[in-house]
């Protein structure tokens, strides 16, 4: 097993953040099992002027999170099915947090490719709400490097009510990538 990321990778600022998880491990230990996925796909939702954040009319019970310092979980339920799972970055008080959209699969017969299969395959729900990512059940470790040409930056999935926000680039793949969701167009 490799160390978890220290609390310090995250209280860097939101977009610095992003690009930097491309090819972080995911890691999740649950039932005596330790699975790891390789992050290929994240969106960062930075501060409370984005249209399309959580945070954008305030603090919640459900956005609370998104408050704290950087290196915990947000975790949310969407559709009253799905969960999505947030890595909150930089400093308490300002509301950020990057959605993991995609990994390689965490073992053989699981998909993660997309914000709701990705917390299946994992096992995340609710219950991991705030959990600390750099001590117990879910963690991100170092991972492989990904090199800056095999990555790209596209608009954010699924945000159009968000106006001209929707537009902003926030979102880091790794370039054709068969476990990055989302339209075609967009990997």
């Amino acid at each position: 097993m490799m160390d978890p990321l220290d609390i310090t990778f995250y209280r860097r600022p939101t977009l610095e953040v992003a690009r930097d998880l491309l090819g972080r491990s995911l890691c999740r230990r649950l039932n005596e099992h330790t699975w790891r996925g390789r992050i290929v796909e994240v969106e960062a939702y930075d501060g409370p002027t984005d249209r399309a954040s959580h945070a954008h009319r305030g603090r919640t019970r459900r956005n609370a999170p998104m408050f704290e310092a950087g290196g915990i979980a947000y975790v949310y339920q969407i559709y009253g099915v799905h969960f999505c799972f947030n890595v909150v970055t930089g400093e308490h008080g300002w509301p950020s947090a990057i959605l993991i959209r995609a990994t390689e699969p965490p073992q053989p017969g699981r998909n993660a490719s997309g914000p709701g299969r990705l917390c299946g395959a994992f096992g995340i729900d609710r219950a991991l709400d705030g959990a600390s990512l750099v001590g117990g059940a879910l963690w991100l470790e170092a991972g492989s490097p990904v090199h800056e040409r095999e990555t790209r930056r596209t608009a954010r999935i699924g945000v159009d009510s968000a106006g001209p926000w929707a537009r902003r680039r926030l979102r880091w793949i790794v370039r054709d990538h068969p476990a990055v969701s989302g339209p075609r167009l967009l990997r």
